[in-house]
């Protein structure tokens, strides 16, 4: 870029970005609870490398600490407010029904990539969940690619931008219950790179892993080990990267192993509330993972109903805190209208479910990992450059946010 070159800025959802003239890679580690990299540390030189060269810090994620809030405000700037969606689920009044929010006619703002490619940036996004991919492609300008490793054998150039990506990566993708299903993304990106295909590049991976192995356990070490070669082969390109993730994971378990459940819609029922309905945002395709029990769920009764529901939920223990729907919209920056009259958060070890029946516990009837609440909403924020000063007293005093990612990759880099 010449002297007399202005850098190219775009304006998304009234964050200015202004566009480096070194490609950008954002990388979403999914359920990447800073312990795992801690435990794993010693296997991980390519992460060590990359924290020495710049920086690694915390920061808070979008509450409801799950997977869909978290990528979408990712790749928005924005908390679930502006883009709309705080879950993979919602209760429709008007039709009575639970919708799925996996379609992008959800989401009420632009994504940055989006911004990015219609401004004339190759853009690539690489999601392992095929369940995001809608979203990350909604808006993109013809060529830019999008596609999930879960369905990369499906890959066209019409409808994600690439074909033949088992070619480009050199092997089969892996199911998304395999753990490298995971480290297959980071690969293609990596791949992606090395072509010369983006200059902005985001990557998600799925959290299979993190519900099954707690940090330090073998399975969970080996994973972070082979996540890091490919790390350190995006740090190795020159692009600027930043790492961060969507959410935590804990342990919700008894003594026994069995999942330390509240059943909230049955509590409510069997306390008289019988139209009480519990939606519980986590549920997707994927219940393998987590059988639809996560740390927060929103519930809906009639307004005389409130008072008493608020009493006999807060005297729940597992139970940590009750919101009016006005007061968790304004708490955790929600769209009013899609959260229900109340919204519950369990604690540290607990989960929420709806009734006993509703739920399949099969695969997770030992050892239930998840998330969704406070305690899974502190995730790692890692770049491999060092910050300007502003960003970096933001990250070391604990005011970062996940969402902020493209923010600091694209204005946050220290001068060199």
């Amino acid at each position: 870029m010449s002297a007399n070159t202005q850098p190219l800025t775009v304006e998304v959802n009234g964050r200015r970005y202004t566009v480096p003239e070194t490609p950008i890679v954002g990388i979403c580690l999914d359920g990447c609870e800073p312990a795992y990299l801690d435990a794993a540390a010693a296997r991980m030189p390519n992460l060590a490398s990359i924290v020495n060269d710049g920086i690694r810090g915390e920061a808070r994620s979008v509450v409801p600490s799950f997977t869909n809030p978290n990528n979408v405000a990712i790749v928005t700037g924005v908390p679930s407010a502006i883009n709309g969606i705080p879950g993979n689920f919602y209760y429709d009044a008007e039709t009575d029904a639970e919708v799925l929010m996996n379609d992008p006619a959800w989401l009420r703002c632009p994504t940055l990539l989006a911004t990015f490619s219609q401004a004339g940036i190759d853009v690539a996004a690489v999601t392992t969940k095929d369940k995001l991919r809608a979203f990350l492609a909604q808006g993109l300008a013809e060529g830019a690619i999008a596609f999930s490793v879960e369905k990369a054998e499906q890959a066209t150039m019409a409808a994600h931008g690439i074909d033949r990506v088992l070619d480009m990566v050199g092997r089969d993708n892996p199911g998304i219950y395999d753990p490298e299903a995971s480290v297959f993304c980071i690969e293609a990106g990596a791949r992606l790179m090395e072509a010369g295909t983006a200059k902005v590049l985001y990557l998600s991976t799925t959290d299979y892993v993190q519900h099954k192995w707690a940090p330090g356990e073998p399975e969970a070490d080996e994973f972070f080990a082979r996540l890091d070669q490919f790390l350190g082969e995006l740090d190795r390109s020159g692009a600027i990267i930043g790492i961060t993730a969507d959410h935590g994971m804990n342990a919700k378990t008894l003594e026994d192993g069995t999942p330390n459940v509240r059943y909230v819609e049955t509590i409510l029922v069997d306390a008289g509330i019988s139209e009480a309905r519990v939606i519980l945002p986590i549920t997707d395709p994927y219940v393998v993972h987590h059988g639809a029990l996560g740390s927060y769920a929103t519930v809906y009764i009639e307004d005389e109903h409130i008072d008493r529901s608020l009493e006999i939920l807060r005297a729940i223990d597992g139970v940590e805190a009750v919101h009016t729907r006005n007061e968790a919209a304004e708490l955790f920056e929600l769209p009013v209208d899609r959260i229900g009259d109340l919204v519950v958060l369990a604690d540290r070890g607990t989960v929420l479910g709806r009734t006993p029946n509703w739920h399949d516990l099969s695969n997770v009837s030992e050892g239930l990992r998840s998330h969704g609440g406070l305690h899974e909403a502190t995730v790692p924020f890692i770049v491999n450059r060092p910050l300007n000063e502003a960003c970096r007293n933001r990250l070391l005093t604990g005011q970062m946010r996940n969402y902020d990612l493209f923010h600091v990759l694209c204005d946050g880099i220290a001068d060199a």
